[in-house]
């Protein structure tokens, strides 16, 4: 039997991967697929979209630089969660301060790109000093040097957020989805 186009694309990722970080990106794919999300290369990247909503969650590549050998990132979508750790909420931080264009309109009426209320589905981070920043929710954040130990809660962090693109996004089965 010939391998799906999918498996094919995952496998020649993986080429480019070391044994450890193979394990991780496979347990995170494996996790990705079971939710119902399916890999697409997108430019150099696999982006993860379930067919439900059609929305990105979740992104992968290698990222290439003059400088440096190619290193694999992962970038994750998690606007509509809460609760998440230290670690998480510094990139998120730090996601705000590289792009302060991309401040999130909807909070302010501008923008109907996603259903349900504004500040269900965005980044914020409280600067110190007290400034509260908001950041378009659309984005899948890099969680650069992703370890075993982030498992945990990079399994959590995809299963919220895709409750909430179930709940807010999917195709409409008739159903009240409030």
């Amino acid at each position: 039997m010939k391998p799906s186009k999918q498996t094919e694309l995952i496998d020649s990722y993986f080429s480019n991967l070391n044994d450890e970080t193979k394990t991780l990106y496979r347990e995170i794919i494996t996790h990705l697929s079971g939710l119902g999300y399916s890999p697409r290369k997108i430019k150099s990247a696999i982006s993860f979209m379930h067919g439900e909503h059609n929305k990105q969650i979740a992104k992968m590549g290698m990222r290439t630089s003059k400088k440096a050998d190619p290193a694999p990132f992962f970038s994750l979508r998690f606007s509509a969660c809460a609760g998440y750790s230290e670690r998480f909420i510094k990139i998120v931080g730090g996601f705000i301060e590289k792009y302060p264009t991309r401040a999130a309109m909807c909070v302010k009426g501008g923008c109907g790109f996603y259903k349900g209320a504004a500040d269900s589905h965005v980044y914020k981070y409280e600067f110190p000093g007290g400034e509260i920043k908001s950041h378009c929710g659309a984005y899948a954040i890099e969680i650069p040097d992703i370890k075993t130990d982030d498992l945990v809660e990079l399994k959590k962090l995809i299963n919220e957020e895709h409750e909430y693109l179930m709940k807010h996004e999917a195709v409409s089965t008739g159903e009240d989805s409030d």
